[in-house]
Parts: structure tokens; sequence; C-alpha cells
């Protein structure tokens, strides 16, 4: 006989299902000041590595700042354009008008927490490289639990993360005053959305799940891979779910 299914994981999986991106908000609504604590909450009890919490959010409220991020991804998607890169790129003037944004900032200096060591030799490098990973698993699985508890509060979320570029990064710190030590890693937009969210398609789980050993069988060749991208990447990256063809 099936087990029952707990009802934690049933209204988890409400959460999770429900959860959507936008990249278009209500621009008139204003986010309530302790929805942020309520995010950020869930945001802190996210798991990391050797406890490390190498993460700090910042909070962004003011109209123009949000206008300057904005901008900087606008000036990017078009330099994308110019450079024929051939990628769906999204219309990031809806930054600037989110009602909620929130700057995932990481802290790489935590890497010293894991096993390096410390003398600049390729096994130093190696361990680091994997401290590295470690971290930003850590700083992405808070920002995970904070788009859950953002989709818990009815809204739709947007995480932006075409920031790992040091041109990128020259041009955050300044604006939210970043240390020149830290990194900025995701900005978060959420707010109810201008238009009815939709689902975007998911790969079934038949598909991704494999037992005790990898079924080659659902193996993709670096060809087939190049033939996703082609043909199939732009449908599934801002299509609703029903209307792929």
């Amino acid at each position: 006989m099936a087990s029952a299914i707990p009802a934690a994981y049933v209204a988890l999986m409400e959460v999770v299902r429900d959860r959507c991106t936008s990249r278009a908000f209500d621009a008139d609504f204003e986010m309530p000041r302790e929805h942020y604590d309520l995010i950020l909450e869930a945001a802190r009890h996210g798991p990391s590595g050797a406890n490390a919490q190498p993460w700090h959010f910042i909070v962004v409220t003011e109209p123009a700042l949000k206008e300057q991020l904005g901008d900087y991804f606008v000036a990017e998607a078009r330099r994308r354009g110019k450079l024929k890169m051939k990628f769906p790129t999204p219309n990031y003037a809806g930054m600037k008008t989110a009602p909620g944004l929130i700057a995932v900032v990481g802290d790489f200096r935590f890497t010293r927490a894991f096993p390096v060591l410390g003398d600049g030799s390729d096994l130093d490098k190696m361990y680091h490289q994997n401290a590295e990973r470690i971290l930003l698993q850590s700083v992405a699985a808070a920002t995970m639990s904070a788009h859950l508890a953002a989709s818990a509060l009815g809204y739709a979320v947007w995480w932006v993360t075409a920031i790992g570029q040091e041109e990128a990064q020259n041009a955050f710190k300044p604006l939210l005053g970043v240390p020149d030590d830290l990194s900025v890693l995701d900005i978060m937009c959420f707010g109810p959305p201008a238009q009815p969210p939709y689902k975007r398609w998911k790969k079934e789980l038949e598909e991704i799940r494999h037992w005790d050993q990898f079924d080659m069988a659902k193996y993709q060749s670096m060809q087939q891979i190049e033939d996703w991208v082609r043909t199939t990447r732009a449908k599934v990256m801002y299509k609703d779910e029903n209307k792929i063809d």
C-alpha cells in the first residue's frame, strides 16, 4: 500500500508548481516592507557548505537605483544583439518598475572554510575551485528559498543571473556600495505580474531520474544539445508550456 503524502509536502509542491517567472510587473503596486523580511527570513535558513552562510541581500527600493540597474541590462542585451549571439534575450526594462528588487551578494573569501592549501599550487587551485562551486551552490540554495517565499506570498519572480562578467561587477558594486572583495551574484525581482503569468515547460520526471547509475539511454550527445539549442531553446524559454509546438 502506498503511504499517504504528508500535507506539508502537498503544500510545498503547490508553491513550487505555482512559482512563475514574470518580466513585467504592476508598477503601481507598493511592496509592503515586512514582505522583504519574510522573503529574506526564508533565505537565511538556506543550507550552506561548512554553514558558512556566505551571503548578503541588498533590498533596493529607490526608483532611481532600479532605473540604473535596469539600464545596464538593457544596454547589455543590445550589445548581445550586435554581437549576433542569437540568444532570445528578455526585455530587461521590466526591472526598472519591479515593486520588489533584491541584489544577492556572495562572499568568496569563505572559500577558506573548506579544504584549501593556500600555497598557489595546482592542487591548491583544484581545491579552491571546488570551494567556489560549494559557495555558489550555497548562495543558490538561499536564493531559491527566497523565490519560493515570494511565490508563497503571491508574487511572480524574476531571477536575473547574467551578471558574472567583470564589467557588470564594476558597474553594480559602486551603485550598491558593495566592497570590492565581494561579488554581486544575482538580482531578484518580484511583485504582482503586469499580465497573468504562465508556466514554462519542464522535463518529465522520467527524463531526469536515474536509479543507482546514470542511464545512458538518457544521455544527450553534443550534437543533440546543439540541435536543441537551435530548434527548441527559444520555445521553452519564453512560451507557455501549453503552447509549445
